[in-house]
């Protein structure tokens, strides 16, 4: 069912977005966390607003292991459940067994396959019966994010809303309320990795870098999204 998308006043904050977007959905809304840092701190805001908003997350069979540690800090600090979803395991043996562990970097084609289904068909399920989702998308993150709104309409799962709050905060915004806040971060992020996803598709960047630079680097930066944010 379609909802209606809640106005928000341009100069709104993160948090007067996810209070208004939470507000105006009637149904269950839920964080779609990779435990990056944007993630982090959007946790730490609802947890201060006292937002009833539940957190899951997608585990590819591929993600490194800085990223369980700080799943488990996230679990310590908030005392937050995580619903954890993985892909079919019949897919991935599929896969492999046709094609091997590193399809994803033979062609374009094989890189959307693989995440569509280590990643796209369990967000399916995740957002099944959700009114409403976060994410932790910023428009300064990639060429691919710059139609976004802080609030709209996601047509590809069943026209639920789709809520970005960070979408106008810049990288040192981000990183100065988790510091302030002392949210748990990802290590990884301080060995030169300012996005994370799938170990062999992340690497860190050089000083000076588009911070997407470090993900599916073999790629052309108009085509590097996973799928999970398709418009």
């Amino acid at each position: 069912m379609k909802r209606d998308i809640p106005v928000v006043p341009s100069d709104a904050s993160p948090q007067e977005i996810l209070r208004i977007a939470v507000g105006a959905v009637a149904g269950p809304v839920k964080l779609a966390c990779s435990f990056s840092v944007e993630d982090v701190v959007i946790i730490d805001m609802i947890r201060e607003l006292g937002l009833e908003v539940g957190l899951f997350a997608l585990d590819t069979g591929r993600l490194n292991e800085e990223t369980y540690e700080v799943a488990d800090a996230i679990t310590e600090r908030y005392r937050i459940p995580i619903d954890w979803f993985f892909p079919r395991h019949e897919a991935v043996e599929k896969l492999i067994r046709e094609k091997g562990q590193y399809s994803f970097r033979e062609s374009l084609e094989n890189r959307h396959e693989c995440c569509h289904i280590r990643k796209v068909e369990p967000l399916g399920r995740a957002l099944s019966g959700l009114a409403g989702w976060i994410t932790g998308l910023r428009r300064e993150q990639s060429v691919t994010r710059g139609e976004l709104a802080p609030i709209e309409l996601d047509e590809l799962n069943g026209g639920i809303l789709k809520i970005n709050p960070l979408l106008e905060w810049t990288e040192a915004q981000v990183w100065e309320y988790a510091k302030e806040r002392r949210v748990p971060t990802n290590r990884l992020h301080r060995q030169g990795y300012p996005s994370i996803g799938c170990a062999p598709c992340t690497r860190p960047v050089a000083p000076g870098e588009h911070p997407r630079a470090g993900r599916w680097w073999w790629e052309n930066p108009e085509h590097k999204e996973c799928g999970l944010h398709r418009r």
